[in-house]
């Protein structure tokens, strides 16, 4: 009995490795974060440039991230030249900042079997193409709401996006990050089971726009 629960909690865990072939995998999660929250949780601390008030982000793209239907590949082996300072420069806008670019592409982008600039590109119209919901533009103060209603705003805002599509994860009480899945050709699919687990808080916290 021990050995069939072991087994299947090993089962219900998603498959982890890095190193692998680029260019193999299944399909892409976009991954949106709401950028207020994390600089109240990491980017204040380390003084990080995206948090000075001097700019204006709500949802970022933390990444655009090849996937398995269970698991992910990371670090992935390329024959890929790796991004110039000035070409991971030029995606803060939408990041916040040169520097995650340039770690999403070592960890992810790698594995998209494309070049750097194929995959910035790629990154860039995914995020382009989700319609950010008008209610979050701009936010005063600080408010609590259920993550499920998140989900819903991002629904209401791209009425293609299926409800399998989206999910929503909080972190230390707060709304995290929105992460959409897409096919290789930037469709809305339905999410992996390892990948489609909501946040459940009702008053997860959303930091104002500064």
């Amino acid at each position: 009995m021990l050995r069939l629960l072991l087994l299947c909690a090993m089962i219900g865990e998603p498959a982890l490795a890095e190193g692998e072939k680029a260019g193999n995998f299944d399909y892409y999660v976009l991954s949106l974060g709401w950028s207020p929250n994390w600089c109240a949780l990491e980017g204040d601390e380390r003084g990080d440039d995206q948090c000075d008030t001097r700019h204006d982000y709500g949802f970022t793209l933390h990444g655009l991230w090849p996937q398995y239907e269970s698991g992910w590949p990371s670090y992935c082996r390329t024959t890929a030249r790796d991004p110039s300072k000035a070409e991971t420069a030029a995606m803060a806008d939408i990041t916040g900042s040169g520097g995650l670019a340039w770690y999403e592409w070592k960890k992810h982008g790698r594995c998209s079997g494309l070049s750097s600039a194929a995959y910035f590109n790629l990154a860039r119209r995914a995020y382009g193409s989700i319609r950010m919901p008008e209610v979050f533009t701009g936010l005063s103060k600080e408010v609590k709401l259920p993550a499920s209603v998140v989900e819903d705003a991002f629904i209401e805002a791209n009425p293609d996006l299926p409800r399998d599509a989206i999910t929503v994860t909080c972190q230390q009480g707060m709304i995290q990050e929105v992460r959409i899945c897409l096919t290789t050709d930037l469709e809305p699919r339905r999410c992996g089971m390892d990948t489609i687990r909501d946040c459940r808080l009702k008053d997860a916290v959303m930091e104002p726009v500064r």
